[in-house]
């Protein structure tokens, strides 16, 4: 590798990638590469939020890759460093998804884009992983109609968990697309570092990744509103659930009040000597909750 970098010529720079490297794989580059001790620790540790960092001659970027696990509804993050010098590119891969294999597709398909040098690496990763946003973006648009429908349908579904699960990874999402969204303006506006030739491109990358910044806040938005509309559907479906009980209760509450009279034991009561004293109070109860329930069914109770 470093045999490499000492064969580039004027014109020429070479690109090296490092899948999940070690302590030493970096520190063994840091010299000949001119990296920065931070920039060595920041590519190592992988726990970085999307940024930018000039050292010296050597840009540092780091970026989150992503991708949405349809079966659990969870988006997997990982992250790729890319180091920019006069004469290399430098990516360092942590996590599954690797843009690298896509963006050197790219470059490969179109090899005009390499006279740019080391930024045409910088832009086809970066182009590469906005993609993945949009793609994630798209697929998590899909989960959330499909759980809208779910909260409106007139099956009861308790599906606070699943939101709250949604929302949690849409909140993810945004942590890896909108620090990037000034990041990718600054490499598309005037004062950027390389060529006005390579200012187009950089303008489509920060342009997909604007819309896929705006996709997600909408959908953490339609989430909050969904959570919302779940809540008072619960709310609704207990306030329900307590006027049955409570119709119920005042159709059997009516019986009881007229057995509750008659056992009572007075000596002095006419109706316990009376033939038709017992039908009659039998025909009391049940007429008296027949009136009853055919007032709440009315009423929407039952």
């Amino acid at each position: 590798m470093l045999d490499s970098l000492k064969r580039v010529t004027g014109g020429e720079f070479c690109w090296v990638h490092l899948d999940d490297p070690g302590p030493g794989d970096l520190q063994e580059l840091a010299g000949p590469l001119g990296l920065h001790p931070l920039a060595v620790e920041d590519a190592g540790e992988a726990h970085q939020r999307p940024k930018r960092e000039r050292y010296g001659d050597v840009l540092a970027v780091a970026l989150k890759t992503l991708w949405y696990v349809e079966d659990g509804s969870e988006v997997e993050t990982g992250e790729v460093m890319v180091f920019t010098g006069p004469r290399f590119a430098l990516t360092v891969r942590h996590g599954a998804a690797d843009p690298t294999v896509e963006a050197a597709r790219r470059l490969h398909a179109d090899p005009p884009l390499l006279r740019f040098g080391p930024a045409a690496v910088l832009h086809a990763v970066l182009d590469t992983v906005v993609d993945s946003y949009t793609e994630a973006a798209v697929q998590i648009r899909t989960g959330l109609a499909a759980l809208e429908r779910r909260v409106f349908s007139p099956e009861r579904e308790d599906l606070t968990e699943e939101i709250y699960s949604l929302k949690r990874e849409v909140l993810e999402f945004r942590d890896a697309v909108q620090p990037l969204v000034p990041v990718a303006q600054d490499f598309a506006g005037p004062h950027a570092e390389w060529s006005e030739e390579m200012l187009p491109y950089f303008r489509d990358v920060a342009d997909h990744l604007h819309r896929t910044d705006t996709e997600v806040r909408s959908q953490d938005e339609l989430l909050n509103s969904a959570l919302d509309a779940h809540l008072a559907r619960v709310g609704t479906w207990q306030n329900d659930d307590m006027r049955r009980i409570s119709a119920w209760a005042a159709i059997l509450a009516t019986p009881t009040l007229v057995a509750g009279v008659y056992g009572m034991n007075f000596a002095q009561m006419p109706e316990l000597r009376w033939t038709y004293g017992y039908p009659l109070a039998i025909a009391v109860m049940v007429g008296a909750a027949v009136l009853l329930h055919r007032a709440f069914r009315r009423n929407g109770w039952l």
